[in-house]
């Protein structure tokens, strides 16, 4: 008999602030940089989910934009829709940098050079892809794209 396997669905929101600076984690659970994001929940919008999961996760109120790709984890069978947000409380950037939540070890700006080097490829693309106009569509293994 086959197994039938199900897609997780999850969010993400690539907050960029008025001086093209991305809002970034490092996650508690493995070390590595991603941009904020996480499960949907069943009762929540895509919109309301990124929301609450970018604030979770960096204490930063955001407004979402719009759409910005769609990408899938081949090996774990998740599925996120990014954001593009703009941050909502101009005095949350001034924190920033020594905060830190019960997922996330550390919260801070960083610019898109940064991103390219602190990042995995497959998370890298998405805040380059909330550059570009449209909304794109990729796989990846969790590390690289496919």
């Amino acid at each position: 008999m086959t197994e039938n396997r199900r897609h997780s669905v999850s969010v993400a929101g690539i907050v960029i602030n008025d001086a093209d600076q991305i809002l970034v984690i490092r996650r508690r659970d493995n070390g590595q940089w991603e941009p904020p994001g996480g499960i949907l929940e069943i009762s929540e919008t895509f919109e309301d989910g990124v929301r609450r999961e970018v604030f979770e996760e960096t204490g930063v109120k955001v407004e979402v934009e719009r759409l910005t790709g769609v990408y899938k984890n081949m090996n774990r069978a998740i599925v996120a829709l990014v954001f593009r947000c703009r941050p909502t409380d101009t005095q949350a950037e001034e924190s920033l940098p020594t905060a830190a939540t019960d997922e996330a070890r550390e919260v801070r700006w960083m610019s898109l050079a940064e991103i390219r080097e602190a990042m995995a490829p497959a998370y890298a693309i998405r805040v380059a892809d909330a550059f570009e106009p449209g909304t794109r569509t990729r796989a990846h293994d969790g590390v690289s794209l496919i």
